[in-house]
């Protein structure tokens, strides 16, 4: 049986007094007819009015863990970003005391950095063709689970370790629940091949509206460079408009130049939001 979804009030303290964390401005977008289950321990209980955020990813990422990693789990895909970060704490603490025996197929460089730092045993698609399930955040998800990815450019690997998964888990904080695409995030990242940028930016906007902006770098001069050496267009469609999020991601597959998009549709299977008050919604995809 899966493990309930619990953090001790102790470790909790721990994300809201540590100096690297950030203070919460964001809101809440649940919806009321979710069920939220509140993380309890048998420590006095924690009197916080509200959570920071990444306390809120920390309590997504081990509910997950928790919940979806077992003695039977043989093959964990590890998404990238922010909120992966305490999933592989998680998981890496759960190894070392229960001795689960689990392989980790990484979705980009960081991920990769990450199960090695771990001390978690790194896998391979080509050894490990079945993954068990697979743990990612999101930028963005709607109240049916489809998911807006690829605020840093990792969004092709992430969706190939995804979709050749048995279960795809979902975390992220309050701030990424939203009823309808948009309202957090207001673009769709694009994978594209250097030599035809610009042609997609232009059959993007002739098709589908919106715009398209190659993502540029902050660190460096020139674009960002994806892993697969290729370039992000970020696509801010027509907020107006009404999307069949399906169709679109088809139609952006088939123009020549695109890799790949950030829209996960009909992927997700659970996810979970960490909470400002301590506790994590967690939602089915419909």
């Amino acid at each position: 049986p899966a493990c309930s979804a619990r953090l001790s009030a102790a470790s909790v303290a721990q994300f809201l007094t540590s100096q690297t964390l950030q203070k919460t401005t964001g809101h809440s977008h649940g919806i009321a007819s979710r069920q939220a289950r509140t993380l309890s321990s048998t420590s006095p209980r924690l009197t916080v009015s509200k959570m920071s955020v990444e306390a809120a990813k920390a309590l997504a990422g081990a509910a997950a863990v928790n919940n979806h990693v077992t003695a039977a789990t043989k093959v964990v895909g590890v998404g990238s970003g922010s909120t992966i970060v305490y999933a592989v704490q998680r998981l890496a603490e759960r190894v070392r005391e229960e001795g689960l025996q689990v392989r980790c197929i990484p979705t980009s460089f960081q991920a990769r950095q990450l199960i090695m730092q771990h001390g978690l045993v790194l896998g391979d698609l080509e050894i490990d063709t079945r993954i068990d399930v697979t743990i990612d955040g999101c930028d963005e998800a709607d109240k049916d689970l489809t998911l807006i990815k690829g605020g840093g450019g990792c969004q092709t690997q992430e969706k190939i370790v995804a979709a050749y998964s048995d279960t795809f888990i979902v975390i992220a904080d309050y701030r990424k629940d939203s009823v309808k695409l948009g309202q957090a995030w207001k673009y769709v990242p694009i994978e594209v091949i250097p030599m035809a940028y610009r042609q997609v930016m232009a059959r993007l906007e002739e098709q589908m509206g919106g715009k398209g902006e190659l993502r540029m770098a902050k660190a460096k001069a020139g674009p960002v460079v994806t892993d697969n050496g290729n370039l992000i267009v970020d696509w801010y469609w027509d907020q107006a408009r009404e999307m069949n999020w399906m169709e679109v991601n088809t139609t952006i597959q088939c123009m020549a130049g695109v890799v790949e998009t950030g829209l996960f549709v009909g992927m997700a299977d659970k996810a979970y939001f960490g909470q400002e008050d301590g506790s994590v919604v967690d939602r089915d995809r419909n």
